[in-house]
Protein backbone atom coordinates (compact mmCIF):
# COMPACT_ATOMS: atom_id res chain seq x y z
CA UNK A 1 0.00 0.00 0.00
CA UNK A 2 2.85 2.62 1.01
CA UNK A 3 4.71 1.62 -2.33
CA UNK A 4 1.40 2.38 -4.63
CA UNK A 5 1.08 5.85 -2.75
CA UNK A 6 4.86 6.46 -3.32
CA UNK A 7 4.33 6.07 -6.84
CA UNK A 8 1.72 8.11 -7.61
CA UNK A 9 3.46 10.96 -5.62
CA UNK A 10 6.40 10.93 -7.89
CA UNK A 11 3.81 10.80 -11.27
CA UNK A 12 2.28 13.99 -9.78
CA UNK A 13 5.52 15.32 -8.88
CA UNK A 14 6.92 14.95 -12.73
CA UNK A 15 3.61 16.48 -14.35
CA UNK A 16 3.96 19.50 -12.16
CA UNK A 17 7.88 20.00 -12.54
CA UNK A 18 7.21 19.35 -16.75
CA UNK A 19 4.50 22.32 -16.76
CA UNK A 20 6.84 24.24 -14.96
CA UNK A 21 9.78 24.14 -17.50
CA UNK A 22 7.92 24.54 -20.54
CA UNK A 23 6.81 28.32 -19.39
CA UNK A 24 3.70 30.38 -20.45
CA UNK A 25 2.57 30.51 -24.02
CA UNK A 26 3.42 34.18 -25.09
CA UNK A 27 3.50 35.98 -28.56
CA UNK A 28 7.31 35.54 -29.24
CA UNK A 29 6.95 31.91 -28.80
CA UNK A 30 4.45 31.80 -31.35
CA UNK A 31 6.63 34.00 -33.37
CA UNK A 32 9.48 31.50 -33.25
CA UNK A 33 7.65 28.50 -34.78
CA UNK A 34 9.17 27.17 -37.62
CA UNK A 35 6.74 29.04 -40.75
CA UNK A 36 5.23 26.97 -43.15
CA UNK A 37 6.07 26.73 -46.77
CA UNK A 38 3.80 29.22 -49.30
CA UNK A 39 2.96 28.34 -52.41
CA UNK A 40 4.71 30.09 -55.17
CA UNK A 41 1.21 31.50 -56.35
CA UNK A 42 0.77 32.88 -53.10
CA UNK A 43 4.37 34.34 -53.14
CA UNK A 44 5.81 34.33 -56.70
CA UNK A 45 9.56 34.88 -56.96
CA UNK A 46 9.46 38.12 -59.20
CA UNK A 47 7.33 41.28 -59.34
CA UNK A 48 4.09 40.83 -61.28
CA UNK A 49 3.58 43.32 -63.91
CA UNK A 50 1.00 45.73 -62.23
CA UNK A 51 3.19 46.38 -59.91
CA UNK A 52 6.10 47.86 -61.68
CA UNK A 53 6.94 51.15 -60.99
CA UNK A 54 5.80 52.62 -64.34
CA UNK A 55 2.64 50.74 -64.87
CA UNK A 56 1.92 52.42 -60.80
CA UNK A 57 3.12 55.66 -62.49
CA UNK A 58 0.63 55.69 -65.04
CA UNK A 59 -2.61 54.16 -63.01
CA UNK A 60 -1.93 57.75 -60.92
CA UNK A 61 -1.85 59.89 -63.63
CA UNK A 62 -4.88 57.80 -65.20
CA UNK A 63 -6.84 58.36 -61.33
CA UNK A 64 -5.78 62.23 -61.97
CA UNK A 65 -7.18 62.46 -65.59
CA UNK A 66 -11.18 62.81 -64.05
CA UNK A 67 -13.77 64.60 -65.67
CA UNK A 68 -12.82 67.92 -63.41
CA UNK A 69 -9.23 67.89 -65.00
CA UNK A 70 -10.62 67.43 -68.16
CA UNK A 71 -13.34 69.84 -68.14
CA UNK A 72 -10.80 72.61 -66.56
CA UNK A 73 -8.77 71.85 -69.76
CA UNK A 74 -10.93 72.20 -72.90
CA UNK A 75 -12.92 75.28 -71.15
CA UNK A 76 -10.03 77.29 -69.40
CA UNK A 77 -8.33 78.48 -72.72
CA UNK A 78 -12.04 80.65 -73.47
CA UNK A 79 -11.97 81.88 -69.85
CA UNK A 80 -10.94 85.72 -69.80
CA UNK A 81 -10.21 88.39 -67.43
CA UNK A 82 -12.31 91.77 -67.40
CA UNK A 83 -11.15 94.72 -65.93
CA UNK A 84 -13.38 97.78 -65.94
CA UNK A 85 -12.96 101.61 -65.22
CA UNK A 86 -16.50 103.01 -63.91
CA UNK A 87 -16.83 106.56 -63.06
CA UNK A 88 -19.06 106.50 -59.94
CA UNK A 89 -20.64 109.43 -58.17
CA UNK A 90 -20.69 110.26 -54.51
CA UNK A 91 -22.19 112.60 -53.03
CA UNK A 92 -20.66 113.69 -49.53
CA UNK A 93 -19.88 117.21 -47.50
CA UNK A 94 -16.41 118.35 -47.41
CA UNK A 95 -16.68 119.79 -43.64
CA UNK A 96 -17.73 116.26 -42.30
CA UNK A 97 -15.18 115.38 -39.76
CA UNK A 98 -12.98 112.39 -39.79
CA UNK A 99 -13.49 111.64 -36.10
CA UNK A 100 -17.19 111.08 -36.90
CA UNK A 101 -18.30 114.27 -34.04
CA UNK A 102 -22.30 114.10 -34.65
CA UNK A 103 -22.90 117.71 -33.29
CA UNK A 104 -20.62 119.23 -35.89
CA UNK A 105 -21.18 116.34 -38.98
CA UNK A 106 -25.34 117.67 -38.52
CA UNK A 107 -24.33 120.89 -38.36
CA UNK A 108 -22.38 120.77 -41.59
CA UNK A 109 -25.36 118.61 -43.49
CA UNK A 110 -28.32 121.06 -42.17
CA UNK A 111 -25.97 124.30 -43.69
CA UNK A 112 -23.77 122.97 -46.16
CA UNK A 113 -25.78 120.49 -48.49
CA UNK A 114 -23.28 117.88 -50.13
CA UNK A 115 -21.22 118.02 -53.12
CA UNK A 116 -21.34 115.48 -55.94
CA UNK A 117 -17.89 113.76 -56.64
CA UNK A 118 -16.45 112.03 -59.77
CA UNK A 119 -14.32 109.01 -58.92
CA UNK A 120 -12.82 106.40 -61.46
CA UNK A 121 -13.26 102.83 -59.69
CA UNK A 122 -11.48 99.97 -61.20
CA UNK A 123 -13.44 96.35 -61.02
CA UNK A 124 -12.82 93.49 -61.67
CA UNK A 125 -14.83 90.90 -63.43
CA UNK A 126 -14.57 87.49 -65.81
CA UNK A 127 -15.89 86.35 -69.25
CA UNK A 128 -15.67 83.64 -71.87
CA UNK A 129 -14.68 83.61 -75.79
CA UNK A 130 -18.22 82.60 -77.82
CA UNK A 131 -16.58 82.91 -81.24
CA UNK A 132 -13.01 83.12 -82.85
CA UNK A 133 -13.52 86.99 -83.85
CA UNK A 134 -13.26 88.13 -80.20
CA UNK A 135 -17.28 87.90 -78.99
CA UNK A 136 -16.89 87.78 -75.34
CA UNK A 137 -19.99 86.83 -73.08
CA UNK A 138 -19.87 88.56 -69.49
CA UNK A 139 -22.23 90.50 -66.83
CA UNK A 140 -24.39 93.60 -67.48
CA UNK A 141 -23.31 94.68 -63.50
CA UNK A 142 -19.23 93.92 -64.78
CA UNK A 143 -19.80 96.60 -67.77
CA UNK A 144 -22.07 99.04 -66.23
CA UNK A 145 -21.57 102.41 -66.80
CA UNK A 146 -17.83 101.49 -67.94
CA UNK A 147 -15.35 103.96 -69.46
CA UNK A 148 -12.60 101.57 -70.18
CA UNK A 149 -12.49 97.89 -70.33
CA UNK A 150 -9.59 95.50 -70.69
CA UNK A 151 -9.71 91.83 -71.52
CA UNK A 152 -6.83 89.42 -70.78
CA UNK A 153 -6.30 86.51 -72.08
CA UNK A 154 -5.19 83.12 -70.34
CA UNK A 155 -1.63 83.54 -72.41
CA UNK A 156 -1.25 87.04 -70.86
CA UNK A 157 -2.25 88.82 -74.02
CA UNK A 158 -4.51 92.13 -73.06
CA UNK A 159 -6.88 93.91 -75.76
CA UNK A 160 -8.96 97.11 -75.42
CA UNK A 161 -12.56 95.66 -75.23
CA UNK A 162 -15.79 97.19 -77.27
CA UNK A 163 -18.95 96.88 -75.13
CA UNK A 164 -21.47 95.90 -78.23
CA UNK A 165 -24.29 96.01 -76.05
CA UNK A 166 -25.84 94.46 -72.58
CA UNK A 167 -29.27 94.10 -71.05
CA UNK A 168 -29.92 94.68 -67.21
CA UNK A 169 -33.03 92.63 -67.14
CA UNK A 170 -31.28 89.36 -68.12
CA UNK A 171 -27.64 91.02 -66.72
CA UNK A 172 -25.89 90.18 -69.99
CA UNK A 173 -23.61 91.97 -71.53
CA UNK A 174 -21.36 91.39 -75.35
CA UNK A 175 -18.03 92.86 -75.55
CA UNK A 176 -15.36 92.29 -78.46
CA UNK A 177 -12.07 92.30 -78.92
CA UNK A 178 -9.75 92.86 -82.20
CA UNK A 179 -7.96 89.61 -82.38
CA UNK A 180 -8.95 86.25 -84.69
CA UNK A 181 -8.55 82.37 -84.20
CA UNK A 182 -9.26 82.52 -80.41
CA UNK A 183 -10.10 79.19 -78.44
CA UNK A 184 -14.15 79.76 -78.54
CA UNK A 185 -15.86 78.04 -75.36
CA UNK A 186 -18.01 74.90 -76.79
CA UNK A 187 -21.59 75.89 -75.63
CA UNK A 188 -23.73 73.31 -73.56
CA UNK A 189 -27.71 72.97 -73.33
CA UNK A 190 -28.89 74.18 -69.93
CA UNK A 191 -32.02 71.94 -70.65
CA UNK A 192 -30.45 69.18 -69.66
CA UNK A 193 -28.85 69.65 -67.01
CA UNK A 194 -29.61 67.65 -63.82
CA UNK A 195 -29.47 68.27 -59.98
CA UNK A 196 -26.40 66.09 -58.74
CA UNK A 197 -24.49 66.80 -62.08
CA UNK A 198 -20.59 68.07 -61.87
CA UNK A 199 -21.12 72.13 -61.64
CA UNK A 200 -17.30 73.98 -62.41
CA UNK A 201 -16.84 77.85 -61.89
CA UNK A 202 -13.61 78.95 -63.99
CA UNK A 203 -13.25 82.57 -63.50
CA UNK A 204 -10.68 85.07 -62.62
CA UNK A 205 -11.23 86.50 -59.28
CA UNK A 206 -7.91 88.83 -59.17
CA UNK A 207 -7.70 89.50 -62.33
CA UNK A 208 -4.63 92.15 -63.03
CA UNK A 209 -3.54 91.58 -59.37
CA UNK A 210 -1.68 87.97 -60.24
CA UNK A 211 1.09 87.53 -62.46
CA UNK A 212 -0.33 85.01 -63.83
CA UNK A 213 -3.47 85.61 -66.04
CA UNK A 214 -4.41 81.89 -66.22
CA UNK A 215 -8.01 81.02 -64.99
CA UNK A 216 -9.01 79.88 -61.50
CA UNK A 217 -11.26 76.34 -60.89
CA UNK A 218 -13.75 75.86 -58.21
CA UNK A 219 -16.14 73.00 -57.90
CA UNK A 220 -19.38 71.54 -56.91
CA UNK A 221 -22.32 70.16 -58.49
CA UNK A 222 -25.84 71.67 -59.43
CA UNK A 223 -27.67 72.32 -56.47
CA UNK A 224 -31.05 73.15 -57.60
CA UNK A 225 -32.87 74.92 -61.10
CA UNK A 226 -34.92 77.51 -62.00
CA UNK A 227 -34.75 79.40 -58.79
CA UNK A 228 -36.15 82.74 -58.84
CA UNK A 229 -33.88 85.24 -56.77
CA UNK A 230 -34.18 88.61 -55.71
CA UNK A 231 -31.74 91.41 -56.46
CA UNK A 232 -29.77 92.47 -53.54
CA UNK A 233 -28.95 95.42 -55.62
CA UNK A 234 -30.90 98.79 -54.87
CA UNK A 235 -32.82 98.43 -58.22
CA UNK A 236 -34.27 95.44 -56.99
CA UNK A 237 -36.34 93.22 -60.10
CA UNK A 238 -35.70 89.23 -59.93
CA UNK A 239 -33.37 86.79 -61.43
CA UNK A 240 -35.84 84.21 -63.37
CA UNK A 241 -34.49 80.48 -63.98
CA UNK A 242 -31.27 80.73 -62.41
CA UNK A 243 -29.06 77.75 -61.70
CA UNK A 244 -27.61 77.16 -58.07
CA UNK A 245 -24.64 75.62 -57.16
CA UNK A 246 -21.72 74.86 -54.22
CA UNK A 247 -19.53 75.54 -56.47
CA UNK A 248 -17.46 78.73 -54.49
CA UNK A 249 -17.66 81.55 -57.01
CA UNK A 250 -15.76 84.50 -55.41
CA UNK A 251 -15.76 88.18 -56.31
CA UNK A 252 -13.94 88.61 -59.28
CA UNK A 253 -15.92 85.40 -60.72
CA UNK A 254 -19.19 87.06 -61.99
CA UNK A 255 -19.49 86.53 -66.06
CA UNK A 256 -16.86 83.55 -66.22
CA UNK A 257 -18.48 80.38 -67.12
CA UNK A 258 -19.83 77.43 -65.24
CA UNK A 259 -19.33 74.27 -67.02
CA UNK A 260 -20.34 70.65 -66.69
CA UNK A 261 -17.92 67.31 -66.84
CA UNK A 262 -18.34 67.32 -70.42
CA UNK A 263 -16.19 70.99 -70.43
CA UNK A 264 -19.32 72.53 -71.73
CA UNK A 265 -20.63 75.97 -70.42
CA UNK A 266 -23.65 75.65 -69.14
CA UNK A 267 -24.06 78.85 -67.23
CA UNK A 268 -23.23 82.65 -66.43
CA UNK A 269 -21.71 82.80 -62.86
CA UNK A 270 -23.44 85.77 -61.63
CA UNK A 271 -23.82 86.30 -57.99
CA UNK A 272 -23.44 84.64 -54.49
CA UNK A 273 -25.87 85.03 -51.30
CA UNK A 274 -23.00 85.97 -48.36
CA UNK A 275 -22.40 88.51 -45.55
CA UNK A 276 -18.90 88.38 -45.50
CA UNK A 277 -17.95 88.60 -49.55
CA UNK A 278 -16.62 85.33 -49.41
CA UNK A 279 -18.74 82.35 -50.92
CA UNK A 280 -20.88 80.31 -48.54
CA UNK A 281 -22.21 77.64 -50.78
CA UNK A 282 -24.95 79.20 -52.70
CA UNK A 283 -23.43 80.28 -55.83
CA UNK A 284 -26.20 81.22 -58.81
CA UNK A 285 -25.75 81.22 -62.58
CA UNK A 286 -27.70 82.40 -65.83
CA UNK A 287 -28.66 79.53 -68.06
CA UNK A 288 -26.64 79.42 -71.08
CA UNK A 289 -29.88 79.15 -73.36
CA UNK A 290 -31.02 82.01 -72.05
CA UNK A 291 -27.55 83.70 -72.42
CA UNK A 292 -27.09 82.25 -76.57
CA UNK A 293 -30.46 83.70 -77.01
CA UNK A 294 -29.33 87.70 -75.58
CA UNK A 295 -25.99 87.14 -77.26
CA UNK A 296 -27.49 86.73 -80.49
CA UNK A 297 -29.67 89.25 -80.24
CA UNK A 298 -27.17 91.29 -79.18
CA UNK A 299 -24.82 90.31 -81.68
CA UNK A 300 -27.00 90.39 -84.76
CA UNK A 301 -29.40 93.62 -83.80
CA UNK A 302 -27.28 95.30 -81.57
CA UNK A 303 -29.61 94.74 -78.77
CA UNK A 304 -32.24 93.02 -77.20
CA UNK A 305 -35.69 93.08 -78.76
CA UNK A 306 -38.63 93.64 -76.94
CA UNK A 307 -41.33 90.74 -77.46
CA UNK A 308 -45.01 92.02 -78.06
CA UNK A 309 -48.11 89.43 -77.43
CA UNK A 310 -50.53 91.88 -77.43
CA UNK A 311 -52.34 91.25 -74.29
CA UNK A 312 -53.27 92.01 -70.52
CA UNK A 313 -53.63 89.69 -67.78
CA UNK A 314 -55.37 89.77 -63.93
CA UNK A 315 -54.93 87.16 -61.46
CA UNK A 316 -58.41 85.43 -60.49
CA UNK A 317 -58.60 87.22 -57.02
CA UNK A 318 -61.84 85.49 -55.07
CA UNK A 319 -64.06 88.19 -56.28
CA UNK A 320 -63.27 88.07 -59.64
CA UNK A 321 -64.32 84.02 -59.17
CA UNK A 322 -67.47 84.42 -57.62
CA UNK A 323 -69.20 87.37 -59.82
CA UNK A 324 -67.60 85.47 -63.04
CA UNK A 325 -68.70 81.95 -61.66
CA UNK A 326 -65.01 80.39 -62.11
CA UNK A 327 -64.53 77.27 -60.18
CA UNK A 328 -60.80 77.24 -60.17
CA UNK A 329 -58.99 80.27 -59.39
CA UNK A 330 -55.80 78.83 -60.73
CA UNK A 331 -54.55 80.76 -64.13
CA UNK A 332 -54.67 84.23 -65.47
CA UNK A 333 -57.86 86.46 -67.16
CA UNK A 334 -57.31 87.88 -70.01
CA UNK A 335 -58.49 92.06 -69.34
CA UNK A 336 -57.48 93.91 -72.64
CA UNK A 337 -56.55 92.63 -75.93
CA UNK A 338 -54.49 94.86 -78.27
CA UNK A 339 -55.90 94.66 -82.46
CA UNK A 340 -53.45 93.41 -84.40
CA UNK A 341 -51.21 92.06 -81.69
CA UNK A 342 -50.16 88.10 -81.64
CA UNK A 343 -52.59 87.05 -79.04
CA UNK A 344 -55.44 88.91 -81.26
CA UNK A 345 -54.31 86.80 -84.12
CA UNK A 346 -54.22 83.59 -82.78
CA UNK A 347 -57.84 84.09 -81.72
CA UNK A 348 -57.56 85.05 -77.89
CA UNK A 349 -60.10 87.16 -76.47
CA UNK A 350 -60.94 88.97 -73.42
CA UNK A 351 -62.68 86.83 -70.46
CA UNK A 352 -60.68 83.90 -71.82
CA UNK A 353 -59.03 81.80 -68.71
CA UNK A 354 -55.55 81.21 -69.70
CA UNK A 355 -54.58 77.93 -67.17
CA UNK A 356 -50.92 76.34 -69.35
CA UNK A 357 -48.44 78.35 -71.05
CA UNK A 358 -46.16 76.27 -73.00
CA UNK A 359 -47.70 72.84 -71.38
CA UNK A 360 -46.72 74.59 -67.76
CA UNK A 361 -49.68 75.08 -65.41
CA UNK A 362 -49.90 78.88 -64.40
CA UNK A 363 -52.06 79.93 -61.22
CA UNK A 364 -50.90 83.72 -61.26
CA UNK A 365 -49.59 86.07 -63.40
CA UNK A 366 -45.92 85.87 -62.21
CA UNK A 367 -45.77 82.45 -62.97
CA UNK A 368 -47.34 83.33 -66.71
CA UNK A 369 -44.65 85.92 -67.14
CA UNK A 370 -42.12 83.00 -65.96
CA UNK A 371 -43.20 80.72 -68.52
CA UNK A 372 -42.26 83.40 -71.18
CA UNK A 373 -38.69 84.05 -69.23
CA UNK A 374 -36.21 84.02 -72.39
CA UNK A 375 -38.55 83.47 -75.22
CA UNK A 376 -37.63 85.74 -77.82
CA UNK A 377 -38.97 87.72 -81.13
CA UNK A 378 -40.53 84.77 -83.80
CA UNK A 379 -40.59 82.38 -80.54
CA UNK A 380 -43.99 80.23 -81.10
CA UNK A 381 -45.89 80.18 -77.84
CA UNK A 382 -48.92 77.63 -76.81
CA UNK A 383 -51.44 78.63 -74.71
CA UNK A 384 -54.21 76.68 -73.06
CA UNK A 385 -57.12 78.48 -72.43
CA UNK A 386 -60.31 78.26 -71.37
CA UNK A 387 -63.62 79.57 -72.59
CA UNK A 388 -67.49 79.31 -71.63
CA UNK A 389 -66.04 76.17 -69.67
CA UNK A 390 -64.35 74.43 -72.42
CA UNK A 391 -60.25 73.99 -72.94
CA UNK A 392 -58.44 74.51 -75.89
CA UNK A 393 -55.39 75.49 -76.94
CA UNK A 394 -53.97 78.25 -79.37
CA UNK A 395 -50.49 79.57 -80.84
CA UNK A 396 -49.30 82.84 -81.28
CA UNK A 397 -45.92 83.79 -82.76
CA UNK A 398 -44.26 86.42 -80.73
CA UNK A 399 -43.25 89.60 -82.63
CA UNK A 400 -41.26 92.35 -81.76
CA UNK A 401 -42.33 95.43 -80.29
CA UNK A 402 -44.06 98.01 -82.59
CA UNK A 403 -41.88 101.21 -82.42
CA UNK A 404 -44.90 103.07 -82.45
CA UNK A 405 -47.74 102.20 -80.14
Amino acid sequence: MALVFLVLVALLLGFFIGRGKRGPTTVAALDTKEPQELSRDVVPDETPDWASAADISLAVDASRENAIVRASRIAGPSVVSVSVMQTMVTRRSPFLTRRGDDFFDQFFRDFFPPLAYRERIPTLGSGFIVSEDGFIITNEHVVHNAEEIKVTLPDGRQFDGELISSDATYDLAVIKIDASGLPAASLGDSDEMVVGEWAIAIGNPFGFLLDDPSPSVTAGVVSALRRDVKSMSSGGGIYKDMIQTDAAINPGNSGGPLVNGRGQVIGVNTFIFTQSGGSHGMGFAIPINVAKRVAKEIIEYGAVRGVWIGLSVQDITPFIASRMEIADPKGVIVVRLEDGSPADKAGVRVGDIIRRVQGEAVSNSNEAQRSLFGAGVGDLVTLTIEREGKSTEVRLKLEEVPKKR
